[in-house]
């Protein structure tokens, strides 16, 4: 007998692992500093074990939902849009999970409303309680994003005076403005690329990653996707010239939406295509033009894109680079400072590579085009972080043919949904241990929750 599976059930299960995920961030989280417990508390330890039972729960809740989706009777786009809202919700107010980034947002908005340069100082220049809260591995780091974001993130200063409750607030706000203009993109991109609109809702907003990184984490990835969704769908219809406003505002955010222009041009057709390329290019670089002389920050922005990384990042190319370094170093090379440079600039051309193949060879529709170009900007860069899967799986998720690309990303969105810590430390094996303990406590409930449904049935068969 199968699991009994409805989408008010899905919801009812959603609900119960945001809220633990809230109610154990309160312990757990990325909190400021004053807040911070020891991570050997029992309220600390209560808290890991809390979230990722939450964690897991909301992934079951996703997963029994594409079972629902997949159905003879899917649900509507406005009953799974309402289905997010409903699993958001606990999250509003809840601390900041997953990472510390919300804390540098905030900084860089107060440097930028202070008149400090944010592409030449870190937010140790800003000093006081907030460049206190920025993770000691960002303190004199530049910012890498672009004019647009940092207008958001001093506005947002204005208004809280620097009160570190309430920036946290308004940040969480704008991610989830990102995230309702990306749950309005995906099913209109779907329709326009052949797929099923409830299927690239389940796949591309519910996503347990857009959940916990883009609403609970509050990263900006969300206005960036936000903006590149609805510029694609603008940009497919008669609104051409917004739509290019649109894309370029969101590479202003964070420059790998750059790339969305491409899909920008192929969107249009190849009637045309000269006075197209010439009019996407005019109005992208009057925009960035614009956005950047009215937020004043200057062009400081394109050098900051070679901020460096964390020392700790896993993502391929710097891995190779240290593994090389080390072994390098340990034959007496002089070459072994060189290693993570080779290694970021052979990532850079796969990067190219990977894209000329994708647009040149392979020829999918433009959306799912640029979202596998996204991808591959995400595995081949220099960092990568779970919120980084979003870029490529946004598109994927609106505009992949149903099949295995669909499986494969979904598997790997409930993968990397487990890799971080609540408090966005680098893992130890005590936190490593109380996670995989929330994580087998929730599947023991689920697994008690399938045997109750089945004995009933059982019963009377009998």
């Amino acid at each position: 007998m199968a699991f009994p599976v409805d989408l008010r059930r899905c919801q009812a299960l959603g609900l119960a692992g945001t809220a633990f995920l809230a109610l154990g961030g309160e312990a757990a989280g990325a909190l400021p500093v004053r807040d911070l417990l020891a991570p050997d508390s029992g309220r600390a330890v209560l808290g890991v074990v809390g979230v990722y039972f939450g964690v897991v729960l909301l992934i079951a809740a996703w997963a029994l939902l594409g079972t629902v989706v997949r159905g003879p009777e899917p649900p509507t786009p406005r009953a799974l849009l309402l289905v997010l809202a409903v699993w958001a919700a606990p999250l509003l107010l809840a601390p900041p999970l997953f990472s510390r980034d919300v804390y540098s947002y905030l900084a860089q908005g107060a440097m930028v409303d202070a008149h400090i340069d944010v592409y030449a100082h870190g937010p140790a220049q800003l000093g006081g309680p907030l460049a206190d809260e920025v993770a000691p591995v960002w303190q004199q780091t530049t910012t890498p994003y672009g004019p647009v974001f940092l207008a958001v993130a001093s506005a947002l200063s204005g208004l809280t005076r620097g009160e570190i409750p309430a920036g946290l607030l308004g940040m969480r706000l704008v991610a989830l403005l990102g995230v309702a203009l990306m749950a309005a993109a995906l099913p209109r991109l779907a329709r326009h690329s052949g797929a099923d609109p409830a299927a690239a809702l389940w796949l591309g907003a519910l996503n347990p990653l857009v959940l916990l990184h883009l609403v609970a984490g509050a990263h900006n990835d969300a206005i960036m996707l936000g903006l590149l969704g609805v510029g694609l769908v603008a940009a497919r219809g008669r609104w051409h010239v917004l739509g290019v406003v649109l894309v370029t505002l969101s590479a202003l955010v964070k420059a790998p939406a750059a790339l969305g222009l491409l899909a920008v041009v192929a969107l249009r057709g190849r009637r045309g295509w000269v006075k197209t390329v010439l009019t996407t290019s005019v109005v992208a670089l009057a925009t960035t033009a614009a956005a950047t002389a009215a937020t004043g920050t200057g062009y400081g922005w394109i050098a900051a894109l070679q901020t460096p990384v964390s020392p700790h990042n896993w993502s391929p190319t710097s891995v190779l680079g240290r593994v090389t370094g080390t072994v390098l170093q340990r034959l007496g090379s002089g070459l072994a400072p060189l290693a993570q440079p080779f290694w970021h600039t052979a990532g850079l051309a796969l990067t190219v590579i990977a894209v000329l193949f994708i647009w040149l060879r392979l020829r999918p529709g433009p959306v799912y085009a640029l979202g596998l170009s996204l991808a591959a900007v995400a595995v081949f860069g220099p960092a990568i972080r779970p919120w980084y899967a979003l870029w490529g799986l946004f598109l994927i998720a609106a505009a992949a043919p149903s099949g295995p690309v669909r499986h494969r990303v979904a598997a790997a969105s409930a993968v990397l949904a487990l890799a971080v810590l609540p408090s966005g430390s680098p893992p130890d094996v005590e936190q490593v241990v109380l996670a995989v303990s929330g994580g087998v406590l929730a599947l023991v409930v689920l697994w008690q929750a399938h045997q109750a449904a089945q004995t009933p049935v059982l019963g009377r068969t009998a």
